[in-house]
């Protein structure tokens, strides 16, 4: 099926408890991850305030002048934390293909408060729980972020549950692959344009996500998924609602039955009223770095074979960190 719009689903029936709730908006997830790979969720008991809250105080971060913003630069390459200024990262290169940097500037947090154990800070937990960096002249910024980064691990919980239901297992299946997830919150801004883009320059170049799921919260239009025709269709905007997509981890954990899908954020045109400052609050969901990856029970048909080999979620999400290439005269991550 080739569908030339992405579907709104209202979790609320899932959130009443009933069976028949959940098993309602687990038909309506799994048909929108096949036929596409995105959706957008409302009633997702996410706060307004909190929201808003977060929003205004990394605008604010992002006001700031660039070399108060560089004192919070990421520590080393292979830790994603910290701020990166507007074209020092394009998407593309982690499909392979090259492109001039993307139009956006970034602050990324990962796990706070981690406990002082040897999962945590022993030598297989690599970079994934590395200290994050806080700028130091906005109360409540920390607070806010963490804050958040709670909310929507919550929320995630719930929609892979959402999830195991959608695959025909057991509602709790991915709770114990979960429960110490090496996610990163991560807001991005992107500026006015002043100038026309370079050829091939986007906003965020075509790509596509690493781990189980995005969650993403823009205050605009201008995303778009490529669709299985090839097409780009724009994402709707939903003041109130949340971006879902799959990532490559998950599509791996279905046998490729659920779609990790190429995905873009387009350059206005100069002139025209869409060329305004524009900003996203995106929540990268992945299991724990333990966690094994191997095809679903309920996704392989008898005679069929697994289309991947098993591989544990910190291995994978380790493979893309390490795909660098020089950009801009500087080694750049492509997360």
């Amino acid at each position: 099926m080739t569908l030339l719009y992405v579907p709104i689903i209202d979790l609320e029936p899932y959130f009443e408890g009933t069976p028949e709730g959940k098993q309602k908006v687990a038909r309506a997830v799994d048909q929108a991850c096949r036929d596409i790979g995105f959706l957008i969720i409302k009633k997702h008991r996410i706060p307004r305030e909190l929201i808003e809250r977060v929003s205004r105080l990394s605008q604010a971060f992002f006001d700031l002048p660039l070399a108060e913003k560089r004192k919070v630069d990421r520590p080393r390459p292979d830790q994603v934390r910290g701020f990166s200024a507007v074209a020092e990262e394009s998407l593309s290169y982690s499909t392979g293909e090259a492109a001039p940097g993307d139009l956006k500037e970034s602050f990324s947090v990962g796990p706070s408060n981690v406990p002082d154990e040897p999962y945590y800070n022993g030598a297989d937990a690599g970079p994934h729980f590395a200290p994050n960096v806080w700028p130091s002249t906005l109360p409540g910024f920390r607070e806010a972020y963490e804050e958040y980064f709670a909310a929507m691990s919550e929320l995630a919980l719930h929609m892979m549950r959402l999830f195991a239901l959608a695959l025909e297992l057991p509602e709790h299946y991915f709770d114990d692959k979960v429960d110490r997830h090496i996610s990163m919150f991560r807001v991005l801004s992107y500026p006015r344009l002043t100038q026309p883009p370079e050829d091939g320059q986007f906003r965020a170049s075509p790509h596509s996500d690493y781990g189980s799921m995005t969650i993403v919260l823009p205050d605009a239009g201008g995303l778009q998924v490529r669709n299985k025709a090839g097409e780009w269709v724009d994402v709707p905007f939903e003041p109130d609602g949340f971006a879902v997509n799959i990532g490559d981890l998950m599509m791996q954990w279905t046998n490729d039955r659920w779609i990790s899908t190429v995905h873009r954020v387009i350059v206005p045109e100069l002139e025209q009223p869409s060329n305004a400052r524009r900003q996203s609050l995106v929540f990268f969901h992945q299991p724990n770095y333990d966690a094994l990856v191997e095809c679903l029970p309920s996704c392989l048909a008898d005679g069929e074979t697994a289309k991947h080999a098993p591989i544990s979620s910190g291995d994978h999400l380790r493979s893309k960190f390490v795909k660098q290439t020089t950009f801009g005269g500087t080694k750049s991550e492509v997360a």
